[in-house]
């Protein structure tokens, strides 16, 4: 590990999404939040406007721009760091425009074929998520002999495809797809092999924040009954966790909810491995950061 991961602070503007939809609807309310969010430690508010929890309909693009767009500018005149979580080529073009450093694409340009011309016709940082089909499909489509290689595997097609289309390859950044069609074995099996993932040479962002598989751990007797699931807000503690664990992997980002439960997790990280340079070298002296690590996302 090189440098601390970026946090990406998750701002959802739709009235579906899994753990807070209908939170954030109106712009002054969004913009609050995100804030917040960037007090608490977050480099980089992630701001979307169509759930991909599994089940979600699509939403007309012209209802997702009408929700991010006037928030992505407000952020952006503030000077906040922002993205744009879209799968819609005509909605990241746009988001581009209105002030976004950075595309957050959970189908990887395969929702979309225009997704990969917008981004090389910009300046804009792509994250490219292991993607198998839309959320009405995908828990059908959750079949892998050894997931890790396999979805290691899947976004080396996506990068090589994306670079026929004109897309750098320095400026693409891979997501697994944590809960994408994968169950939570699926998903346990991807964090503990990112090392194979990292294979493919490009930065790595994990979105495992308050995920369905997080509520399937066990309770230990802190709720009423032993079956009952972690609720979602419960969840913050193991997506730390997996921010910590996934940062000594050395990943370029992790998306979260709650921006100050990882940020400590990441302080603890950071204060771990400082130690561990210096036992080493006590001089302090660390190698320099690769080109393709970049904390503006361009």
């Amino acid at each position: 590990m090189t440098e601390r991961p970026l946090v990406f602070g998750i701002l959802n503007t739709t009235p579906d999404s899994f753990s807070d939809g209908g939170l954030h609807l109106d712009v002054d309310t969004a913009v609050a939040h995100a804030v917040a969010l960037v007090e608490a430690g977050a480099d980089v508010i992630d701001v979307g406007g169509e759930s991909t929890r599994p089940g979600a309909a699509r939403v007309p693009i012209e209802e997702e721009q009408r929700r991010v767009l006037p928030v992505i500018g407000e952020l952006a005149s503030r000077g906040i760091v922002v993205s744009v979580d879209t799968m819609n080529a005509a909605t990241a073009r746009a988001a581009i425009a209105a002030g976004a450093w950075i595309v957050n694409d959970v189908s990887g340009g395969l929702a979309d074929a225009r997704m990969a011309s917008v981004i090389a016709d910009t300046d804009a940082r792509y994250i490219a998520m292991h993607w198998r089909g839309h959320s009405t499909q995908m828990a059908d489509r959750a079949h892998y002999g050894d997931v890790a290689d396999e979805v290691r595997d899947e976004l080396a097609g996506r990068l090589d495809a994306l670079e026929q289309a004109g897309v750098a390859r320095e400026r693409v950044v891979l997501d697994p797809g944590i809960g994408f069609a994968k169950t939570a074995r699926h998903n346990w099996e991807v964090l503990a092999g990112l090392d194979r993932i990292a294979e493919l040479g490009a930065p790595l962002l994990v979105g495992a924040s308050r995920k369905r598989f997080l509520g399937d751990l066990p309770v230990r007797g802190r709720f009423e009954s032993e079956s009952e699931i972690l609720p979602v807000t419960a969840r913050d503690l193991p997506t730390a966790v997996i921010s910590a664990v996934a940062a000594m992997s050395g990943v370029w980002a992790v998306r979260v909810h709650d921006a100050a439960a990882t940020a400590t997790a990441l302080d603890v990280v950071e204060a771990i491995l400082s130690a561990r340079r210096d036992a080493v070298d006590p001089r302090g002296s660390q190698a320099p950061i690769p080109p393709t690590i970049d904390r503006r996302g361009s």
